[in-house]
């Protein structure tokens, strides 16, 4: 039996791939929950998977920052340049999470640009 987690040729297990790839990958239709709930899941398993755990902090951090610029944009809707900022903001989102979730499936560690790392 091969162990899943087997992390000896330096590439993380493919479970671990597509958990990290579902975290960046759930932002875009679930917000901040999706790669809550994988994070929260794969932080307590046995034994431990560091990358699926570092990459749904990652897109957790970046739903948070999304989530964050949102609200702001929203109340610019009063100055008329939110109409503008809020779609940037779900293109820039659905764009990153794309890309953060090719890299997770490569087994690569993704870093979002401009993203706030509130959870550590």
């Amino acid at each position: 039996m091969t162990d899943l987690n087997d992390t000896s040729s330096g590439s993380p297990a493919p479970e671990e791939k597509t958990m990290a790839m579902l975290a960046h990958l759930l932002g875009i239709l679930t917000g901040f929950i999706g790669a809550l709930i994988i994070w929260l899941i794969s932080k307590d398993k046995n034994p431990a998977q560091p990358f699926a755990t570092s990459q749904a902090k990652e897109a957790l951090n970046f739903q948070i920052t999304i989530l964050i610029a949102t609200v702001v944009c929203w109340i610019l809707m009063f100055v008329l340049i939110g109409a503008i900022l809020i779609f940037v903001v779900i293109i820039f989102n659905i764009v990153f999470c794309i890309i953060a979730g090719i890299k997770a499936n490569n087994g690569e560690e993704y870093r979002y640009p401009l993203a706030l790392r509130l959870i550590k």
